[in-house]
Parts: C-alpha cells; sequence; structure tokens
C-alpha cells in the first residue's frame, strides 16, 4: 500500500467512487459530473482556492485510453499538459470500471475494457455475467498500482478523479477486488463514497429499508466518507425519503399506512395495506438499528438528466473532503502504523525463532560429538589484509611451487635402504602427497 500522507503542500484530487445497484443511474450521473465540471470554473465548486499553481517548466506525457477526447488530454494515448487557469473549467480524469458496458456518455481516461476482455473471462473461466465482471474486475486491480501512477501524474492538474463502477455492488460488500480499489485510492487521495439510489423505486418502505442496509453495510465496509445521492428527481422528489430518515416516526407511519408493499406495489407479499406481516415487523426493528445510521450521513438529491442538484452535491463533497482530512485520514495513518509495527514485530518473531531453531540444533549436534557450524568458524584461520597483501607480492616461484607440491615425484628426495626386498635397486621413494 502506498505511504499515507497528508501533509501535501499542494491540495490533491478529491476521488469520487459512484457505486449503486444497476439502473439506478450512475452512469448517466458520471456524465453529469463530467458535464458539469466541464462548465463550472473551479471556484464555483472548490471551498479553498489556495491551490498551489502547478508547474509546468516540463512537459508531462499520459497514457490516456484509446478513443480519450478530454480537454486535458487527447485521443492519440500520449500529450503534453497545458496549463490551466483557476478560473477555466477543469475536465475531470474518468475512470471506468464496468467491464460489460456497451456505451458511455463520456468518454474515459482509463477503461477497463481496455485491458480486460468481458466476454473472454466468461469463455475462459466458464462464468456467467455476474461471475464474469467480478473475475474480470479481480484481474483488473492485480495492476490497479499502474492506475494510480497515471493518476498520480495527473494530479496537479484535475479537481477530481471519478470511478463509475458495476452495478453488482457485491463487489464493494465483500469482494476482495473492491477493498483493494477503496484501501488504495484512501490511502493517496481525498476520497468520497457517491452511493446513487433511483428515488422513484424507494418509494415503497422495503424497497428504502434494503437501499439502507445496503447503504450501511457499504459504509462500514470502506469506512470512507459517504453521501447518499437520491437521482431522478425530475421522476420523483426525495423529500419522503430525507423525512424517513430524519424522523423515526414519520418511516413507522408510512409503515403504517402502507405496509411494506408500498402504494399499488406486491414487494411485502401477504395482506392488503395496512395489514400487519413479518415484513413490517422486521423494517420496525430495523429502522431503530438505523435511526443512529442516519445521523451521520450526508444527502443529497440530483437529477442527472436535467442538472438538477449538482451545487448541493458539490458542497457535500467538499464537507466530506473536510472530513476525510480531519478524521478518516488519521485513522487510516493509526491504521497503516499498526500495520508496519505488526509487520516488523512478526519479522522480529521469525528472526528469534530461527535464531533459537539454530541453537537447539548445535546442542544436538554437540551431544552427538559432532562440530557445529560455530566450532568451524572458531578453528578457521582469520587471514589479516597485510598478510594477504604480502602473499600476492611474493615471489610468482613460490606460488607455483606450493601449487605444484605432491603433484610430483622429487627424485632428490630417494634415499637408499639397506633392504633390497623393498626395490629392485635397494631405493625407496616418497609417495605423493
Amino acid at each position: 500500500m502506498a505511504e499515507i500522507n497528508g501533509n501535501d503542500e499542494a491540495k490533491k484530487p478529491v476521488v469520487l467512487i459512484t457505486i449503486g445497484m444497476a439502473g439506478s443511474g450512475k452512469t448517466t450521473f458520471v456524465q453529469r459530473l463530467n458535464s458539469y465540471l466541464r462548465s463550472v470554473p473551479p471556484v464555483a465548486y472548490r471551498v479553498n482556492t489556495s491551490r498551489k499553481a502547478p508547474d509546468f517548466s516540463s512537459d508531462m506525457e499520459v497514457k490516456v485510453s484509446k478513443g480519450s477526447s478530454n480537454q486535458a488530454s487527447a485521443p492519440s494515448g500520449t500529450s503534453t499538459i497545458p496549463p490551466a487557469s483557476a478560473s477555466e473549467p477543469r475536465a475531470p480524469y474518468i475512470l471506468n470500471l464496468d467491464p460489460a458496458v456497451t456505451h458511455m456518455p463520456f468518454d474515459a481516461n482509463i477503461d477497463i475494457r481496455d485491458t480486460i476482455d468481458y466476454a473472454e473471462v466468461m469463455k475462459q473461466y466458464n462464468l456467467g455475467p455476474n461471475g464474469g465482471i467480478l473475475t474480470a474486475l479481480n484481474l483488473f486491480t492485480t495492476k490497479f498500482d499502474q492506475v494510480l501512477n497515471l493518476i498520480e501524474k495527473r494530479a496537479d492538474t484535475v479537481d477530481y478523479v471519478v470511478l463509475d463502477t458495476p452495478g453488482q455492488i457485491e463487489i464493494f460488500t465483500w469482494s476482495a477486488s473492491g477493498a483493494i480499489i477503496t484501501d488504495a485510492v484512501a490511502a493517496t487521495f481525498p476520497t468520497v463514497v457517491a452511493y446513487v439510489i433511483d428515488t422513484a423505486r424507494t418509494t415503497a418502505p422495503a424497497t428504502f429499508m434494503s437501499n439502507m442496509l445496503y447503504a450501511c453495510s457499504i459504509l462500514y465496509k470502506t469506512k470512507l466518507p459517504f453521501i447518499l445521492v437520491f437521482n431522478k428527481t425530475d421522476v420523483q422528489k426525495h423529500d419522503f425519503a430525507v423525512e424517513w430518515m430524519q424522523d423515526f416516526e414519520a418511516f413507522q407511519r408510512a409503515l403504517s399506512t402502507h405496509g411494506s408493499r408500498g402504494s399499488g406495489g406486491v414487494e411485502g407479499g401477504g395482506g392488503g395495506d395496512g395489514d400487519p406481516n413479518y415484513m413490517d415487523s422486521l423494517m420496525h426493528s430495523m429502522s431503530l438499528v438505523l435511526d443512529e445510521f442516519y445521523q451521520h450521513l450526508k444527502a443529497v438529491g440530483v437529477s442527472a438528466v436535467t442538472g438538477d442538484g449538482m451545487p448541493e452535491f458539490f458542497k457535500a463533497v467538499n464537507e466530506a473532503r473536510e472530513e476525510y482530512e480531519r478524521d478518516y485520514l488519521p485513522e487510516l495513518q493509526r491504521l497503516q502504523k499498526d500495520r508496519d509495527s505488526k509487520l516488523e514485530a512478526a519479522k522480529k518473531d521469525s528472526m528469534n525463532r530461527l535464531m533459537a531453531d539454530m541453537r537447539v540444533e548445535e546442542e544436538e549436534r554437540r551431544a552427538q560429538g559432532l562440530s557445529t557450524t560455530r566450532d568451524r568458524f572458531d578453528d578457521e584461520v582469520i587471514v589479516s589484509d597485510e598478510d594477504e597483501e604480502g602473499d600476492k607480492g611474493g615471489d610468482a616461484d613460490e606460488d607455483e611451487d606450493d601449487m605444484n607440491e605432491g603433484r610430483f615425484l622429487d627424485v632428490t628426495r630417494a634415499r637408499r635402504v639397506q633392504d633390497p626386498s623393498m626395490d629392485a635397486d635397494g631405493s625407496r621413494w616418497p609417495r605423493p602427497g
């Protein structure tokens, strides 16, 4: 994991991770973010405008996705980034993490489809659509460090990095790839999770409660600043949802009036409107549990089609960024410090166990009367550097004699013996060695 540092002189871009169920309008919402940021100067949505001006003394080349046409990048694959003014709109840096999407209303700077072939993954691993998406994202996260490097190269030229994710939100509730993505970006940049909800489909208490449970699960899984984005307010206003979150009794009245099915629905099953059933009793109890959960959430209503509510959304994003720097970043730094200390302790424990095993082995060899590694080292003659230099400076002939000693017979060392039975001529020759 990258080192967590919150003391950088220049402001880092905010990473927006858009999560939501299939059909909630995430991709359309990302397109609205892209359009809004391209048309509004940073001073309109930025809280702190004292951002350090980027240094463009040298050209910066950045790899971009095929077909990308963002203002700050070129479709050829590399581009030289021009200087940007604080009064000029800044295009966001967009990542598409949905390998199965067939059409996007925007051009992504990094697209998972350029790296992973979703259909080939399904074929090779014999998977269905959902399994193919999960596996494709798991494969992509193995190279996510390269994605972070590309984002860091553009950090001085963008204010927002937007991630468009698949509708399979189980990726961020239990899959390893979701945890890798959120942990990696949160350790490097201020990160905010935007949970997109289809407002028109949450008018029934059961569907509303289901969305809230998913939101609660993702919040406690990611441990990041969280914003509830009630999308499609041009179809259905989100006032009822905000009231249910802020007023526990209002939600209870909705359950009593409409039951878990909602008006005209069949979600809860069983009797008509107002008839108590198991789902109603369950949601009564769960609403009590989630009442405290609602108090720590930011909720905004937007329309990805008309653009209504975008200023309120970015106001919530700025507040979430301050929350990240105030509360979440120190906690992430503490967790990283704990991980580092545990890793260091594990290394020391492993070394201590290794040394203990070596001492036991030495004692066993001594008990058997065998030499140990320590004994062999003690018996070795340590030659000083001066002795080595003296040896190197000696006569080459002496070195040659030392090398050939014991290889040949020395006739000068032959001596006569009185026992003629040893040799025919009465001589005994020393043997090599």
